[in-house]
C-alpha cells in the first residue's frame, strides 16, 4: 500500500543530512513500506478480500495514532528549535539528546505518513455488521459492564427494601426456629452422626473378607444391602423417635445420605473391578480392552480418603492438587460465613412472615395463592442461590482444598440451561455423576430403556429428596416426591418447547419460570407452611 506524501518525502530528506540516527529510521520505514506495496500488489492478483482487508487493517492501525499525532503537532514546530539546539551540543545534554531527536523525528514522519489515510473520500462503511444486543450478535459480545450494573441496581433496590422492612416491621429474626433449648439437648441425634462411621468401617471388613474369598459373593452383596439400609434407616428412626429441631435433623438426614450413596458407589466399584479382575484372570479379554486404571485392591486409607473428599464416586485415588493455598482457604471461610448470615436473615426477616400470613396454597382462594407463590418467589430465589454458593462453591471447595482434591467440577453453568433435563444435569455434578455411574447406564447395560432409565433416576432422587424434607420436619405428605416426579414431564415439555422455538432464550426463561418462580415457592409453601402450624399447635 502506497502512502503518498511529497512534502514530507522533502521534510525528512533535510532532517536525514542532520541526523544519521535519524535517517536509518527512515530507511526502515521506507523498506517497510515498499514490503507493503509488494505484498498488496501480490494479493491483488491473488484475492481482492484479502487485499480489502490489508487496506483496511493498515488504514485502522495508522489512524490509531492520528489522534495522539494531532495533538502533537502543535509541539511539533517548537519541538524543532529545541531539537536543533540539542543536536549542536550533544555533549551537553548527553543520551537525551539523541533520544529526543529520533523521538522528533518519528512523530514528524508519522504524521506525514498518517494525514492522508483518514480522507473524507474513505469509505467508512466497510461490510455487515450487527447491532451488539441484536438476537444474532449478542451472545459473542462481553456483557460484563451490564452485569456490574445489575448488581449496582440489586444491591440498591434491595437495600431500600431492606431499611423498609426494618422501618415498618422491626427486627422479625427469632432463633427459636433454628435453635433452642431443646436443639441443645439434642444429643441422640449428635450420637447418630458420630456413629455414622461405623457403617463404612463395616463395608471394608465385608470387603476384605470377599478379597481374601473367606465369603462368596452372593454373601458380600447380601452384607452391603444389609449395611447400606441401616445406614439409612437408623437416622430416620433417631429422628422420628426424638422429635428434634428441624435444623439438626436436616443435617443429620444429609449426612446419612451423602454416607448411602458413597456406600452403594464404593460397593458397586470394588464388585465391578473384582468382575474385571476375574475376566482378565480367565483370558476372556485382554486387559488393554478394559478400563483398568486402577488394580482391585481393599485399602482402609483410599475408603477412609473417600468418605470425607467432595465427591460421591468411588476410585483408589484420585487427581491431587500441589499444596493447600491456607490465605485462600481464610477467604473462603470469611464468604461462607457472610452468605450464610444473609440466608438467615432472608428466610427469618421475609420468607416467614410471608408464610405465617398465607393459607394454605390448595386450600384456599386460587388468586391469593398465586400472589402468595410471587411474593415468595424473589425471596426465595435469593435463599436458594445464596445456599447453592454456599455449598457447592464455597463448601466444597473449602473442603477440597484442605484434602487436596483435584477434580473440582461441582457444578456447570446450570444458568444457561435451556431445558429442565439439562439443569439437572449440570447443577449438582457430584449426583449426577453418581447417577450415571451407578444407576442410569447400568440400568441401559441390562437392557433397560433409555426412557425408563431416566425414569428410575429420578425415581431415586425423589425419594432422597422427601427423606431429607419430611422426616426433620415429621410431615409425610410427599410433596417434594411429587415435586421431583414432576419433574419428568417438565422435561419432556421444555424440550419440546425448545426443539420448536430453536431459540436457547426461550427455553431458558421457560426453565427459570417453572422451577425457580412457579415450582421451589409452591413447595415452600406446601411444607413450610404445615411446619410452622404444626410449630404453633406445639408451643
Amino acid at each position: 500500500m502506497a502512502i503518498p506524501g511529497t512534502a514530507e518525502n522533502t521534510d525528512t530528506t533535510a532532517t536525514t543530512a542532520t541526523m544519521p540516527h535519524g535517517g536509518s529510521d527512515l530507511r526502515k520505514r521506507h523498506n517497510a513500506t515498499a514490503t507493503m506495496e509488494v505484498s498488496d500488489s501480490n494479493s491483488k492478483t491473488t484475492d481482492p478480500d484479502s487485499d480489502n482487508s490489508v487496506r483496511e487493517s493498515v488504514r485502522v492501525r495508522d489512524s490509531s495514532s492520528d489522534e495522539s499525532l494531532a495533538r502533537k503537532s502543535c509541539e511539533d514546530d517548537g519541538s524543532r528549535s529545541e531539537v536543533a539546539i540539542e543536536s549542536a551540543n550533544p555533549v551537553a545534554n548527553g543520551n537525551d539528546g539523541g533520544e529526543k531527536i529520533a523521538k522528533g523525528e518519528d512523530r514528524r514522519t508519522d504524521f506525514a505518513a498518517v494525514k492522508h489515510a483518514y480522507r473524507p473520500s474513505a469509505p467508512a462503511h466497510r461490510r455487515i455488521k450487527e447491532s451488539p444486543l441484536s438476537s444474532d450478535a449478542i451472545f459473542r459480545q462481553s456483557h460484563a459492564g451490564l452485569f456490574n450494573l445489575c448488581i449496582v441496581v440489586l444491591v440498591a433496590v434491595n437495600s431500600r427494601l431492606i431499611i423498609e422492612n426494618l422501618m415498618k416491621y422491626g427486627w422479625l429474626i427469632r432463633t427459636g426456629f433454628w435453635f433452642s433449648s431443646r436443639s441443645l439437648r439434642d444429643w441422640p441425634l449428635l450420637m447418630c452422626c458420630l456413629t455414622l462411621p461405623i457403617f463404612p468401617a463395616a463395608a471394608f471388613v465385608a470387603e476384605n473378607l470377599v478379597q481374601w474369598k473367606y465369603i462368596s459373593e452372593p454373601v458380600v452383596v447380601l452384607l452391603h444391602f444389609i449395611i447400606t439400609t441401616a445406614a439409612l434407616l437408623y437416622p430416620v428412626f433417631v429422628i422420628l423417635r426424638c422429635d428434634s429441631v428441624v435444623l439438626s435433623g436436616v443435617t443429620l438426614m444429609l449426612f446419612a445420605c451423602i454416607v448411602w450413596l458413597k456406600l452403594v458407589s464404593y460397593t458397586h466399584t470394588n464388585y465391578d473391578m473384582r468382575a474385571l479382575a476375574k475376566s482378565i484372570e480367565k483370558g476372556d479379554v485382554l486387559p488393554n480392552s478394559l478400563n483398568t486404571d486402577y488394580p482391585y485392591n481393599v485399602s482402609f486409607k483410599s475408603l477412609a480418603y473417600f468418605m470425607v473428599a467432595p465427591t460421591l464416586c468411588y476410585q483408589p485415588s484420585y487427581p491431587r492438587t500441589a499444596c493447600i493455598r491456607k490465605s485462600w482457604v481464610v477467604r473462603q471461610l470469611v464468604k461462607l460465613i457472610i452468605f450464610t448470615g444473609v440466608m438467615g436473615f432472608i428466610i427469618e426477616q421475609y420468607i416467614n412472615p410471608i408464610v405465617k400470613n398465607s393459607q394454605h396454597p390448595l386450600k384456599g382462594n386460587l388468586l391469593y395463592a398465586i400472589e402468595r407463590v410471587l411474593k415468595l418467589s424473589v425471596p426465595n430465589l435469593y435463599v436458594w442461590l445464596c445456599m447453592f454458593y454456599c455449598f457447592f462453591h464455597l463448601w466444597l471447595n473449602i473442603l477440597a482444598e484442605l484434602l487436596r482434591f483435584g477434580d473440582r467440577e461441582f457444578y456447570k453453568d446450570w444458568w444457561n440451561a435451556k431445558t429442565v433435563e439439562e439443569y439437572w444435569r449440570m447443577w449438582n455434578m457430584p449426583v449426577h455423576k453418581w447417577m450415571v455411574r451407578h444407576i442410569y447406564f447400568p440400568c441401559l447395560r441390562n437392557g433397560i430403556p433409555k426412557g425408563v432409565a431416566v425414569l428410575i433416576a429420578f425415581f431415586v432422587s425423589a425419594i432422597f429428596h422427601e427423606l431429607c424434607i419430611a422426616v426433620p420436619c415429621h410431615i409425610f405428605k410427599l410433596w417434594a416426591f411429587i415435586g421431583i416426579m414432576c419433574q419428568v414431564p417438565l422435561v419432556l415439555i421444555t424440550n419440546y418447547l425448545q426443539n420448536k422455538f430453536r431459540n436457547s432464550m426461550v427455553g431458558n426463561m421457560i426453565f427459570w419460570f417453572f422451577f425457580c418462580i412457579l415450582g421451589q415457592p409452591m413447595c415452600v409453601l406446601l411444607y413450610y407452611h404445615d411446619l410452622m402450624n404444626r410449630k404453633g399447635k406445639t408451643e
